[in-house]
């Protein structure tokens, strides 16, 4: 109050993960550069902003000067072409780039998001990839705005109003890349060879299709990532070489800054309206929203009650198991099936707590059969 700085309350119903309240409240524009002391600040790219992850000493700096001294990015354009098929998010779209380019080729770059396949996803999803831009080592990640930013922008509380906005939108526009831009690098992928995918290892870029196997000793390359593939086995109990369907989970977790979101749980609650179907006694499943509006969203559509019925938990709004905030720990030896953003080991909470990180429809289906499964074969995709 001393500082006139608005406080987004718990009290008042209004708190919720800073990557989720500020596009939610429409704080989050195009063209900004927006500094966040956490990694995961590139999920405002989606808007055409410039989102970076700071740290403390940075934040202090940040509030000081409105400044930020950083290095000049080279630029990746990651371009994403034809149609996904069912069962296929963006969550998996993005763990699929991951995996082909690994969790440090976007050292030293921005990444620029587009093709068919982003231009045809919503806020939310563009929201899930360039949320995990840094995970693949990329300063950041942005989607070009477009008609669906502002579509989605329109009437939110900090949004340009109706005599402000046409000229807010002329110079949003201006801000995408031209036909004629020039890249340090470019990669084209065909959407239609991406599938529900999973992690198996300890780094996102150990990353395969639900219904593919581990790949074996002599599918690496290297030797350095022979061993890493050697050590991951053997923290996550799998072998080289192994299917992981099928394989017993005991947790299943759908929250973050990266499926946190209210579409996120719409899958879920879309699929068990389907069918009966419960979570095994001996599975915890939680389902943790964003911030306070999606939980209240959630509540007036009756979504509450369909997770409630299929044995799922429902609580506040928060990160949750995602980083173990609170109590919300693996404990020692779990299998997590998370729609969280990393898998890196003690993330969760537990030194042998071991995690798979996947989309939030491919939890749903592990959870209800109490293993890995193919949301496609679960929900009949």
């Amino acid at each position: 109050s001393e500082h006139e700085i608005r406080y987004f309350s718990p009290g008042k119903h209004e708190n919720g993960i800073v990557h989720i309240i500020g596009p939610e409240k429409g704080i989050t524009q195009p063209g900004m550069t927006i500094c966040c002391g956490d990694s995961h600040t590139s999920t405002h790219g989606a808007f055409g902003s410039i989102g970076m992850g700071i740290g403390t000493t940075q934040v202090r700096d940040v509030l000081a000067t409105q400044s930020l001294i950083t290095t000049k990015l080279k630029v990746r354009k990651i371009q994403v072409d034809g149609s996904l098929g069912v069962g296929v998010t963006a969550k998996d779209v993005v763990l699929h780039i991951i995996r082909l380019l690994g969790v440090r080729a976007g050292v030293g770059y921005a990444y620029e998001f587009c093709g068919e396949v982003l231009d045809n996803m919503s806020m939310d999803e563009r929201m899930t990839i360039c949320n995990m831009a840094v995970e693949a080592g990329a300063r950041c990640g942005y989607v070009n705005p477009d008609n669906t930013t502002y579509e989605y922008m329109r009437g939110r509380d900090y949004a340009p109003k109706e005599d402000e906005w046409e000229r807010a939108v002329e110079y949003w526009d201006s801000l995408a890349s031209s036909q004629d831009a020039v890249f340090d690098d470019e990669v084209y992928i065909d959407g239609s060879t991406i599938k529900p995918m999973t992690t198996w290892g300890v780094s996102l870029e150990q990353a395969i299709s639900i219904d593919e196997a581990i790949p074996s000793w002599e599918e690496f390359d290297d030797s350095q990532k022979q061993e890493a593939a050697v050590d991951a086995v053997d923290f996550m109990e799998f072998k080289l070489g192994a299917s992981l369907k099928g394989t017993p989970i005991d947790v299943a977790f759908v929250g973050s800054c990266t499926n946190g979101r209210l579409s996120d749980f719409e899958e879920s609650a879309n699929v068990l309206k389907r069918g009966n179907y419960r979570v095994p006694d001996n599975v915890k499943a939680l389902l943790v929203p964003g911030s306070q509006l999606i939980l209240k969203q959630i509540e007036e559509k009756g979504w509450d009650q369909i997770f409630v019925d299929a044995g799922f938990e429902l609580r506040k709004p928060g990160c949750s198991m995602c980083l173990a905030m609170n109590p919300d720990k693996l404990e020692p030896g779990q299998l997590c099936a998370s729609a969280s953003n990393r898998n890196f080991k003690g993330r969760q909470g537990s030194p042998t707590g071991r995690t798979l990180v996947m989309s939030p429809i491919s939890v749903a289906a592990c959870a209800l059969t109490g293993k890995v499964s193919d949301p496609r074969e679960v929900f009949n995709l």
